[in-house]
């Protein structure tokens, strides 16, 4: 095969409870002016921390917004149209993934230095070169890959820590998918160098999920900031990113997600899941089925094991999806782009199977109560 040339931009990161502290090392070399871009919640947790630490730098705040409802190409434009905007050195973007992937658009599209500072740890948003794009109605649209991720994530533990626990215990079912579905869409090829490490990578989205995830949680649902929740943060956040990043270095979804993320998209077209349901919380309940139809009975179990654990759906009561609801997903899961790369055809069948099976572990479960 001829040697290309390409380019790998990997994320930098800080990572603790009093990181604010590197805010003026690391950002003063690209300017003075900063404008502040996030969520409301965001905002509202981290803004003031923030701006304690600018103080201590040679760094002015001249401005702070709330970034919208929605990752949306509009929402991009119209924050590019502000003058704060225009005169603003960087960005500092605040907030989850929706927020961090909307600064994300704007600034590097822009070729705009900008950072961030993550207040909840559900995906990997902070660290990965992709924002994920939305119609103005919420739903999905497309990824939009970029050559580099933010100059740098700040990751205070302690905003984190004392966030609602949902959002971590939701992450946790979104990484742990990355190693599987990596894992079988890459097998048995002949991969390039960055696919390669980006598969070897995904391991660690899960191995400290199924160590330290149980007691993590329990942590984090005190607000504390202990060993095990900084050891889930560091996988949400960053493990997964790095993966991501090598993963779609081609800008193509085909080694970044499988089965379990086609079950979700496929059930994002009945409200409740948008309304009642967190990303990762379904993608944790489709990765169950994906290893059954993948025979993947160990591996199964462990992941079965660790959703009891910690609350993540094992059944479609959990996520309050009907029967008949379901029977219409199998219908459409087999065409889904999501799948198109696997290493073999997913079929109705397998999917009605897998789900059979998954009925049987729940109702073992039970009765062994």
């Amino acid at each position: 095969m001829k040697l290309q040339n390409y380019e790998v931009h990997l994320p930098n990161y800080s990572i603790g409870d009093q990181i604010y502290d590197k805010i003026g090392p690391v950002c003063e070399s690209y300017g003075r002016t900063v404008l502040v871009i996030g969520g409301r919640k965001a905002l509202a947790a981290a803004y003031e921390k923030i701006a304690r630490y600018v103080k201590q730098t040679r760094l002015e705040i001249i401005g702070q917004v709330i970034y919208g409802e929605n990752c949306t190409y509009a929402t991009v434009e119209k924050l590019r149209q502000m003058p704060v905007y225009q005169q603003a050195d960087m960005v500092f973007g605040v907030g989850g993934g929706k927020a961090l992937d909307t600064v994300k658009c704007l600034c590097i599209t822009d070729d705009k230095p900008v950072f961030a500072f993550p207040t909840i740890a559900s995906n990997c948003a902070a660290c990965t070169s992709v924002s994920i794009m939305y119609h103005e109605d919420g739903t999905f649209l497309k990824p939009h890959f970029f050559v580099r991720p933010v100059m740098h994530a700040f990751i205070d533990t302690e905003i984190i820590a004392k966030a609602p626990s949902q959002y971590m215990w939701a992450g946790i079912g979104d990484t742990y998918a990355k190693y599987y579905e990596a894992t079988i869409s890459s097998r048995e090829e002949r991969l390039e160098h960055f696919t390669a490490l980006g598969v070897a990578v995904s391991k660690m989205c899960c191995d400290p999920l199924l160590e330290y995830g149980p007691k993590a949680y329990e942590d984090h649902k005190k607000g504390l900031c202990t060993y095990d929740v900084e050891q889930v943060v560091l996988a949400i956040i960053v493990t997964t990113g790095i993966a991501s990043i090598f993963l779609t270095k081609d800008f193509t979804p085909d080694y970044n997600s499988g089965l379990a993320h086609a079950i979700f998209y496929a059930m994002t077209s009945y409200p409740v899941i948008e309304e009642r349901h967190l990303h990762g919380e379904v993608v944790g309940f489709g990765v169950l089925l994906a290893l059954l139809v993948d025979q993947q009975e160990e591996e199964f179990e462990k992941i079965y094991r660790l959703n009891r654990a910690i609350g993540l759906p094992t059944s479609l009561e959990d996520i309050e999806i009907t029967q008949n609801q379901w029977e219409e997903c199998i219908e459409r899961i087999p065409t889904m782009s999501d799948v198109a790369h696997y290493p073999y055809r997913v079929t109705k069948t397998m999917l009605e199977n897998a789900m059979k099976r998954l009925r049987e572990r729940v109702g073992r479960d039970h009765e062994e109560k």
